[in-house]
């Protein structure tokens, strides 16, 4: 396994990869609590329509991760505008932008037929697409995120918990949230590469879950999902390399293992103390 490390682009791959697993779950927390969970998925979906326009216009493949950076982040002021001045529930505000972007998606795909790029490996994600400039980008990405979200760390927990509160008490909570948009859809399109599209959305959501399952304090919980996003991300990748399969897949395939896991045992535990409990004359 370790002739693995001998690839540059497997390195490439397991520094993005690693970047993507921290900064994901580190939002997602945010999000799942907030219950935007499908946010990053329609954001992703507005991103692939990034994909497809650079392609459309036939856009280096340099300038190609800044376009779709670009079109991530209009997407995210149009859904932040959405939701402040329409009153519609989460679920159908991100059902409509996402559908929005998905046909955007297929248009542009359809406009640009000549074109040589694999459109899978932004659907489910590759090893052998992250290049030196996409690598810095990540890490660019990934980096002033989670300075961002050290900085605001505290008012997106207030706002997380009572934005009605958060009002009150002064803080500018409309610039706050759109700052938090912008932050998921960098993020979400600078991870495309790795995950793919139509997976990032479960790497920020699923080891959110798995966290809430046994964490005991909102610290806890950004820290275990930190981790076992890094560790899915770890093992997922060593998978896709060792069986030849879609990173994508195989990160999130172990993400839900972990949380098959945790749910499993917390659920056994949970018969155990029941039994024990149980009088002796029963």
């Amino acid at each position: 396994m370790l002739e693995m490390f001998h690839y540059d682009f497997i390195i490439r791959a397991l520094v993005a990869g690693l970047a993507i697993g921290v900064v994901c779950p580190a939002l997602g927390v945010f999000l799942v609590l907030r219950r935007y969970s499908f946010m990053a998925d329609t954001l992703a979906h507005i991103s692939l329509a990034g994909v497809a326009l650079g392609l459309w216009l036939g856009a280096a493949s340099a300038f190609l991760p800044l376009l779709t950076l670009l079109v991530a982040l209009l997407g995210a002021l149009v859904v932040d505008r959405l939701r402040v001045r329409q009153k519609l529930s989460p679920e159908a505000l991100l059902a409509l932008v996402m559908s929005g972007g998905l046909a955007l998606a297929v248009i542009f795909f359809g406009l640009a037929r000549g074109s040589a790029l694999d459109i899978t490996s932004y659907l489910f994600g590759s090893l052998l697409t992250v290049g030196p400039g996409e690598l810095r980008l990540i890490l660019a990405v990934a980096g002033g995120v989670l300075v961002l979200l050290t900085l605001f760390y505290k008012e997106f927990y207030f706002i997380c918990f009572d934005e009605e509160s958060a009002r009150v008490a002064g803080l500018p909570v409309d610039r706050l949230n759109l700052l938090f948009m912008f932050m998921v859809a960098l993020t979400v399109a600078a991870s495309l590469r790795v995950v793919g599209t139509l997976l990032v959305g479960a790497l920020m959501v699923i080891p959110v879950l798995s966290a809430l399952l046994v964490a005991g304090s909102f610290r806890q919980v950004v820290l275990i999902s930190v981790g076992l996003g890094m560790l899915a991300t770890l093992l997922g990748l060593t998978a896709s390399y060792q069986g030849g399969l879609a990173a994508g897949g195989c990160i999130v395939l172990t993400a839900l293992f972990f949380f098959g896991t945790i749910a499993g045992a917390k659920t056994l535990l949970s018969l155990g103390r029941r039994f024990h409990r149980r009088p002796s004359g029963q």
